[in-house]
């Protein structure tokens, strides 16, 4: 048990020296992104939520 979680770490450890970790350029602009489409998706679900709101004022 004890060399299966040796030999697990040394394994990670491996893994982890191919990782391409990103520029801080790239990094910066996945940000930027992430953070605009998460406006649009907030700005898309208000549009949607006021329509129904008032359909349903209108129907009632």
């Amino acid at each position: 048990m004890k060399d299966k979680i040796k030999k697990f770490f040394e394994d990670v450890v491996k893994e982890m020296k191919k990782v391409t970790w990103p520029t801080k350029d790239e990094l910066m602009e996945s940000t930027k992104i992430v953070i605009v489409t998460c406006l649009a998706l907030a700005g898309f679900t208000w549009v949607i939520d006021f329509i129904i709101s008032q359909v349903v004022k209108g129907i009632f």
